[in-house]
């Protein structure tokens, strides 16, 4: 059965969704949210960054090129360069080129090399055509917004531990957004371009790491400072040969290590940031790696492929388990806050997979030891409303979930059929339990603004009453929804009450939730 059937039909048109209470989203206007819940959002920043606004990077075209004054370099600081940058085909390119500055066997040598490795490059291309597109549509492919290249935000991330957040928008700009200060740091750099990805280094309050398409840069930022253009000074620069674009990135909880991940490398890197010195963790096949997520308690690591397969690596000794999909690449996942449980979608399938992990004990150590196989826990396929205002199309593919700390509820972002008129992308919101057995129960549809569609969404860690999902919209708009509820991981005051039971919508409970806000 479709589990969408099961929910709540959609706000109407015009309403917003604000806030969750007594199981159930409310809607209505903005202006009608009530005053206690007023207070308890009103201390976060709700940008609104229109495209119009932002001005697009500019590109040297070839066209424009004969206009500047070339300075050449000596022929081995273009050789560096070039291998920084593009890795072997790059240096081999460059020595080609250079027909009067070096030995000629040497160059008819590297011309030789060229040719060769563009063929295997396109005979491995044959095998995994992503390796054919250009950076900005590999990023675009791979990137967990839903439209990277036309929205005005392209990568969201919280702080772990503090009330402020970090958004990468269209002019490659990443902007700091801090509850506390009015100040908002603009963060730029020449290497900062095509930003896929932000994370914010845990235990520590002023590393960010910025996913880029040559490198990762990690941003030192002072919290105590008032500037708006901290120095590209601050940033420092993680690169390797051959890693990009990078458009992945996760950050141990304890926040030792960074990874980093490129469709382009089939190898995913470990960072140690202090020394910036890195590890390849390589597996042959799968062309790539698309999207890292680190359990929460730092046991395991989730990296999919551009290809039908996807790991799961063991983060003590860094062995890994494969598992293959049918129909296409692991799309997005979350990890249970335990690490015990891993939700899955797969893309072009409208269905969330579960698979669930063991304890390592014993001989278990150094194993992952997760299930054979992953169960099917919801269905999505497209449903019909039928509602006051007319029939609503909802339902589709699953391209992004996220799933807050406390484990109980899970925000998922379902494309509609673009080929279907009235189709729409939507948010859906679950009720969730992962003990003593796996609970996914439907809560409600979340809507925005007329005519927004959600881009990224992402639960705030420190959130006290509850949860607070963040969206961002394809409006230029970041706007907070709180789920206000009583964890069910922590005993109420009144022993007779069980705390799976749902609270009745009576107003002596509001009355009393409001005086605890």
């Amino acid at each position: 059965m479709c589990s969408l059937a099961l929910f709540p039909p959609p706000p109407p048109p015009g309403d917003i969704t604000l806030y969750e209470f007594n199981n159930a989203l409310v809607c209505g206007r903005i202006s009608e949210l009530p005053l206690p819940f007023q207070s308890r959002v009103a201390e976060l920043p709700v940008p609104t960054l229109p495209r119009e606004t932002l001005k697009a990077p500019g590109r040297l075209e070839p066209s424009a090129r004969p206009a500047f004054i070339h300075h050449r370099e000596a022929l081995w600081k273009r050789c560096l360069s070039a291998w920084r940058d593009v890795g072997l085909c790059g240096l081999l390119a460059e020595v080609a080129a250079a027909e009067d500055e070096g030995p000629r066997w040497l160059n008819t040598t590297s011309r030789f090399l060229l040719a060769l490795c563009r063929w295997l490059s396109s005979l491995h291309g044959s095998f995994f055509p992503h390796l054919s597109l250009s950076t900005e549509d590999m990023i675009a492919t791979f990137s967990q917004a839903v439209d990277w290249a036309g929205c005005t935000v392209r990568a969201f991330a919280w702080h772990p531990h503090t009330s402020k957040f970090a958004a990468a928008l269209l002019d490659d700009s990443v902007r700091v957004y801090n509850s506390s200060s009015v100040t908002v740091p603009s963060l730029k750099h020449r290497l900062q371009r095509n930003v896929a990805a932000v994370a914010w280094k845990p235990l520590c309050a002023s590393i960010l790491a910025v996913a880029c398409q040559s490198c990762v840069l990690l941003w030192h930022l002072d919290p105590t400072s008032l500037s708006t253009r901290p120095s590209s000074g601050c940033a420092q620069v993680l690169s390797y040969p051959g890693h990009s674009p990078v458009t992945s990135l996760a950050w141990a909880p304890g926040g030792q290590l960074l990874l980093s991940a490129s469709p382009a490398d089939t190898a995913m890197l470990v960072w140690d940031v202090s020394t910036e010195s890195c590890v390849q963790l390589p597996w042959f096949g799968g062309g790539g790696v698309t999207y890292l997520s680190w359990s929460p308690d730092g046991s395991k690591v989730l990296a999919a492929t551009p290809s039908a397969v996807f790991r799961v690596w063991e983060a003590q000794t860094w062995t890994c388990e494969r598992w293959p999909t049918i129909t296409g690449r692991c799309q997005t996942g979350c990890w249970s806050p335990d690490g015990s449980r891993l939700l899955f979608s797969v893309l072009g399938e409208s269905v969330i997979y579960s698979l669930s992990f063991s304890e390592p004990c014993g001989e278990m150590q150094g194993q992952v030891g997760g299930s054979k196989t992953a169960s099917v826990v919801a269905d999505l396929s497209e449903t019909t409303f039928e509602t006051l205002y007319g029939e609503e199309r909802i339902g589709g593919e699953i391209h992004s979930m996220a799933w807050d700390p406390t484990g109980e509820r899970l925000a998922v972002i379902v494309r509609g059929q673009p080929d279907a008129p009235g189709s729409q992308t939507v948010i859906a919101v679950f009720r969730t339990r992962n003990s003593p057995v796996f609970e996914l129960l439907p809560c409600g549809f979340l809507r925005g603004e007329r005519d927004a569609q959600p881009q990224l969404i992402a639960f705030q860690p420190c959130f006290e009453k509850g949860a607070l999902l963040t969206v961002c919209w394809s409006t230029g708009k970041i706007s907070h929804v709180p789920f206000f509820f009583v964890s069910g991981h922590v005993p109420r005051a009144s022993p007779g009450r069980s705390p799976a039971v749902a609270v009745s919508s009576g107003s002596g409970r509001e009355q009393q939730l409001f005086s605890e806000l």
